[in-house]
């Protein structure tokens, strides 16, 4: 892992990228967004979707995080994450893929799992992002979680030219191998070591795709992350990704995985 400009391999490959990424306090240092960061974003005729957006000073990137249904963009662990990547100098959006009034009738349709709907919005939501005035000139990166992972995937096959980097973690990544092979961005996939029922379809999804990629595998980690530590390893991961995807010149390689994909 090397920072522009000067080699760093004396701190060794795993180093947790926050606290060497940042800038130092003092002139140009990121200080936290004053406004509270609520924006409405028409993705289609009729429909608005609500979003939380963060944009830091000389921020890198976008990262759109996308979740599974049930899930709020004010979620306890959403909002840490996009911190912890706002920290980092990217702009976050933390985005509902479905509406107020949709969220209720998911009783009587069945929303939850309805990969075109969501890809389609998704697709939507980075067309606003490029018009923007606060972010039309960043590249946009995905990072889906559960429902949301599969719904990044989606997006960046039906669209492969809106987005520039995507990090999956956990979920139900389930694809047919054609859509997987239409994504063109340099993906990540991060999934627990003890997520056992994960394990096997991430593996395939590594496998179906021919664009960049990667698979890592936290040590002790299960579905939500919850356990200490994992939760910052897996966002260490993702940043890195983004960081090195997005355009920012900060890094220009990562360390060498833990765990391969094989």
């Amino acid at each position: 892992m090397k920072k522009q400009g000067s080699r760093r391999s004396d701190e060794g490959s795993e180093k947790a990228v926050r606290g060497l990424v940042t800038q130092p306090q003092g002139t140009g240092s990121w200080t936290p967004p004053a406004a509270d960061g609520e924006v409405r974003i028409p993705v289609e005729e009729g429909v608005e979707l609500r979003g939380l957006l963060q944009v830091p000073p000389g921020a890198a990137g976008v990262v759109v995080m996308v979740r599974g249904h049930g899930s709020s963009r004010r979620g306890v662990t959403d909002l840490e994450v996009a911190r912890l990547l706002q920290n980092e100098g990217l702009a976050t959006l933390a985005v509902d893929l479905l509406t107020a009034a949709e969220e209720e009738a998911c009783r009587e349709r069945d929303l939850r799992f309805n990969l075109g709907l969501f890809g389609g919005r998704l697709a939507g939501v980075a067309r606003w992002l490029r018009r923007a005035p606060r972010t039309s000139a960043l590249r946009i990166g995905y990072f889906g979680a559960y429902t949301g992972a599969a719904a990044a995937l989606a997006a960046a096959a039906m669209r492969p030219e809106a987005v520039d980097a995507v990090v999956c973690r956990g979920g139900r990544l389930a694809q047919p191998g054609a859509t997987l092979a239409r994504v063109r961005a340099p993906t990540m996939l991060i999934v627990g070591a003890e997520d056992t029922s994960a394990q096997e379809p991430h593996r395939r999804t590594y496998a179906a795709m021919t664009a960049e990629k990667r698979l890592e595998v936290i040590p002790g980690a299960t579905h939500r992350f919850e356990e200490p530590g994992t939760l910052t390893q897996m966002v260490d991961l993702a940043c890195l990704w983004f960081l090195q995807h997005l355009g920012a010149p900060r890094w220009d390689s990562l360390p060498a995985p833990r765990a391969a994909g094989s």
